[in-house]
């Protein structure tokens, strides 16, 4: 009889256990992928995934160069691309954060026209993948490679380096999600960057998980002005502007630092079934949208986990 119900003690504990365990675990199974600053907010937890992306973005009327002259901008671009992350390991994937085909449509001083982004992937490495409290860290190593086309300014410098950490808590129901990093050009030509991105969500139901995303952009050190823009007014494009691009893009502008970008998007994802999520941003900037290329911006995602 005691060896009976010593049995049953410990059959009963295990079970308690692994309930315990999967309970656990369902929140990094749960995670839904930041959708703004597109190209470096990820997710801290290695996954097998596949996003893909469709973002509107439109620019401001009027742009303000360094000069304190204004010109005429306006109109969109349309961005098409896919994210991908295969997982080696529970703590290491290989992730593929930028690429895509970039529609670029001006209304003024810019020509009009169609190409590639630049690519970037590199390897995801989770430093701290703790179940038990929900919290996860994870380090990303990326080498971007100037592949682009410059009639959408891409294709230039040497490539660059891509560092970024970026860390995930769970509080209830409440999705906490940061990430900060650097841009390091290899060569003088292209600005060196850095930002700060914030994610918080609620999982109201699958159906509703709205959130809200903060960014930082800034520049660290301007480029040196010599990136050559030819359907885009050559170089005169890095040599005046005074603002770095974002996520996107990287003038290389020669007065680049005069102004930081911060933008606000506000969305919600649904889970559709246990593999794949929607999701829709409105995305703003909070400082002055003639000093950036910002006026607003739309995306949407449907994103595949195997």
């Amino acid at each position: 009889m005691k060896k009976t119900k010593f049995t049953l003690s410990v059959s009963t504990a295990a079970i308690g256990l692994l309930s315990i365990h999967s309970a656990m675990a369902s929140d990094f199974d749960r995670a839904i992928r930041p959708m703004t600053n597109l190209t470096q907010h990820d997710l801290a937890i290695p996954q097998n995934q596949i996003r893909g992306i469709y973002m509107n973005h439109k620019f401001p009327d009027r742009v303000t160069l360094a000069n304190n002259t204004e010109v005429p901008f306006g109109g969109d671009l349309n961005l098409f691309a896919l994210q991908a992350e295969f997982a080696l390991s529970e703590r290491l994937s290989i992730v593929a954060l930028k690429d895509g085909y970039i529609d670029f449509n001006p209304d003024d001083t810019f020509t009009g026209t169609q190409g590639f982004a630049n690519l970037a992937a590199g390897l995801k490495y989770a430093y701290i993948l703790d179940h038990e409290n929900s919290t996860a860290l994870s380090g990303i190593a990326s080498i971007e490679i100037p592949t682009g086309e410059s009639e959408v300014f891409q294709g230039q410098g040497d490539g660059a380096l891509n560092l970024i950490l970026s860390g995930l808590k769970f509080y209830g129901d409440t999705q906490i999600s940061v990430a900060s990093g650097l841009h390091i050009p290899f060569s003088d030509s292209e600005s060196f960057t850095g930002f700060v991105s914030a994610h918080a969500s609620y999982h109201h139901s699958k159906a509703m998980i709205p959130f809200i995303e903060l960014n930082w952009y800034t520049t660290l050190q301007e480029g040196d002005g010599s990136f050559d823009y030819s359907r885009q007014l050559g170089t005169t494009v890095s040599q005046n502007v005074n603002f770095e691009g974002g996520d996107l893009i990287n003038f290389g502008a020669a007065n680049g630092g005069d102004n930081d970008l911060v933008t606000l998007g506000l969305g919600f994802q649904s889970q559709l079934t246990d593999t794949l999520t929607s999701g829709l941003v409105y995305e703003i900037p909070l400082t002055e949208s003639e000093s950036s290329l910002y006026e607003s911006r739309f995306t949407a995602t449907l994103n595949l986990k195997f």
